[in-house]
């Protein structure tokens, strides 16, 4: 008799923890399956991105993990095993090469946005309309990204190429290792102007906007801002479906960008 009763009080025991096995499954799906997406961005855009990445978390439980830099010295680390999930540039053609180079998901690769270039300065009278400034000369230090690590210190660069002045003003050049540095240089006085994103002249406070030229596309080659999956998975599809979203693409037009 004892033994039976021994039996069954197992029996009911085992019962219970498979129903409360049975519960945590359902309550907590989402917390299983939730993921952390390490994603390299350009730093142009990094401060559009922070605002998305909440509501990506919000919607899916993912979470993401910004790096930031320049477009050409996060090309190096992918290439070298950064343990990045999904590669944000500035322009089309690392994407492209790391595509071709079999360190990326083939057939992931998507265009996100489209840069916009000013010339800015924090002095409210320094800058024209026509950036004839660069002509004049009135400035002791220009500051652009390098341009060769960040596609919007290339297009700089072909800026200045574009109205010959790029060997003239070679003594007066400062440059940035990326775009958010080039903007540190103009804010604290370490150059009189620069060119930067128009992104980040619109996140400037009222106070701070000066004086800007808005360079015409034509004068350089387009921004193309491509995005890519380094390793696959359920989160980073996810993701990249969410930045291309009618939600998405509207909010990276009011950040100051273009689109395809």
């Amino acid at each position: 008799m004892f033994c039976l009763r021994h039996f069954l009080q197992q029996a009911r025991t085992q019962r219970a923890l498979l129903r409360l096995l049975l519960l945590t499954c359902l309550v907590l799906p989402a917390t299983l399956r939730a993921d952390e997406l390490r994603v390299a961005v350009a730093s142009n855009f990094a401060p559009a991105l922070e605002q998305l990445a909440e509501e990506f978390a919000a919607q899916s439980g993912h979470h993401l993990v910004l790096i930031t830099g320049a477009t050409g010295q996060q090309y190096a680390q992918i290439i070298n095993g950064a343990p990045f999930a999904m590669f944000l540039s500035a322009d089309s053609e690392r994407p492209k090469q790391l595509e071709a180079e079999g360190h990326a998901v083939a057939g992931s690769r998507f265009t996100y946005a489209i840069g916009k270039l000013v010339l800015w300065s924090a002095d409210p009278t320094l800058v024209d309309a026509n950036g004839d400034i660069l002509e004049k000369g009135n400035f002791r230090h220009l500051a652009i990204a390098n341009p060769a690590l960040a596609p919007f210190g290339l297009a700089a660069k072909q800026v200045l190429e574009t109205r010959k002045l790029w060997e003239q003003l070679q003594t007066r050049i400062v440059q940035g290792e990326n775009i958010t540095q080039t903007l540190q240089f103009v804010q604290t006085g370490n150059a009189e102007l620069g060119f930067i994103a128009y992104s980040q002249w619109l996140q400037l406070g009222t106070e701070q906007k000066g004086s800007v030229w808005k360079v015409p596309a034509e004068l350089h080659a387009p921004i193309i801002q491509q995005g890519i999956i380094l390793k696959d998975s359920e989160a980073a599809r996810a993701f990249a479906a969410f930045i291309q979203s009618a939600s998405s693409r509207k909010h990276i037009v009011a950040q100051g960008y273009e689109l395809p």
